[in-house]
């Protein structure tokens, strides 16, 4: 008589081995629902130059090393540089399941705190890293608009009267809301009093030391820089009839306008603002089209498989 299997209660379940399967799965779920813009985009690159669009893998697999730069400059300990790498590589897929870049700064997080790194610190370091990005990507921008002033017409992708309106509404509502939040909440003021002068200590001590200053600054300069390249690149394999300082301008200024817009990984706000900028610096819209959807994929869906696989492994580890 065969034996029968023992029944595993729920609270023995390995939950840890379960929650391994999470990154995978919802990345099938979200190809799977993205499978029209997959397939478009894949259409367009067999016709485009590979050695072009190898070279613009190439670039995006560089993208990690300033990520892992400007990380540890946000910090005074020494980060272990091959787990840091790991976990920024995890943390690249995390980013696109949470919108504005919380699936990454979780993941950067529970790396910092299991390093035993204060979640005190940790969240300042977090907060250092999201202020100098973008302020080293609009420098970055104002540069290039300075030497190349012809490479975009900013009038025409100026937004109107009322979107600014609307915007100046939603940034005062949201200020009256913290504000109204922390006058009535006596202890949300001292948590944010506290975590201010954590993050201000930290940030003094992180500059200077010019070594995490150098790591802090040039990696936070050199992100978009080469994701700027990698779009030049893919632009160059599709033969988009733009210069490629115009199209580098292009990148910046439809990343910094995306920023606007916290959805995972940029999805849908990066594409449109790239299709605009490049279509505004004089590319046909359906090359501007393709060459966004390529780009996209290179940089996004491409790494999201070895991403997940390298988070699997890390939560397996007990790394994160």
């Amino acid at each position: 008589m065969a034996r029968a299997l023992p029944v595993v209660p729920l609270r023995r379940l390995p939950l840890r081995r379960l929650a391994c399967l999470v990154p995978l799965v919802l990345i099938a779920g979200w190809a799977a629902a993205n499978w029209p813009l997959l397939r478009d985009g894949c259409r367009e690159l067999l016709t485009a130059d590979p050695g072009w669009l190898l070279a613009a893998v190439a670039i995006t697999g560089l993208c990690w090393v300033p990520v892992c730069l400007t990380r540890q400059g946000a910090v005074l300990e020494r980060l272990p540089p091959v787990r840091l790498f790991a976990s920024q590589v995890a943390a690249g897929t995390a980013n696109h399941v949470l919108p504005a870049g919380l699936g990454a700064h979780a993941v950067t997080l529970r790396f910092m705190t299991r390093c035993g790194i204060p979640p005190a610190r940790s969240s300042a370091a977090l907060a250092l890293y999201s202020l100098v990005e973008p302020v080293a990507r609009v420098l970055l921008l104002a540069v290039l608009l300075v030497l190349f002033p012809q490479a975009l017409p900013l009038a025409d992708l100026a937004p109107d009267a009322t979107a600014l309106a609307l915007l100046a509404a939603v940034v005062l509502a949201a200020a009256g809301l913290l504000a109204l939040v922390l006058r009535a909440w006596t202890r949300a003021r001292r948590l944010l009093a506290d975590f201010l002068t954590v993050a201000l200590t930290d940030a003094r001590a992180v500059h200077a030391r010019p070594a995490r200053a150098m790591a802090l600054w040039g990696g936070a300069f050199a992100f978009p820089a080469l994701q700027a390249s990698v779009l030049v690149a893919v632009a160059a394999a599709t033969q988009l009839p733009v210069r490629s300082a115009d199209v580098a301008v292009a990148y910046l200024a439809a990343s910094v306008l995306a920023g606007a817009v916290p959805t995972p990984g940029g999805i849908g706000s990066v594409d449109a603002a790239l299709v605009v900028t490049l279509a505004a610096a004089g590319a046909p819209l359906a090359l501007a089209t393709g060459t966004t959807v390529g780009f996209r994929i290179i940089t996004v869906w491409l790494p999201l498989l070895p991403g997940a696989l390298v988070l699997t492994a890390l939560v397996r580890r007990k790394v994160l």
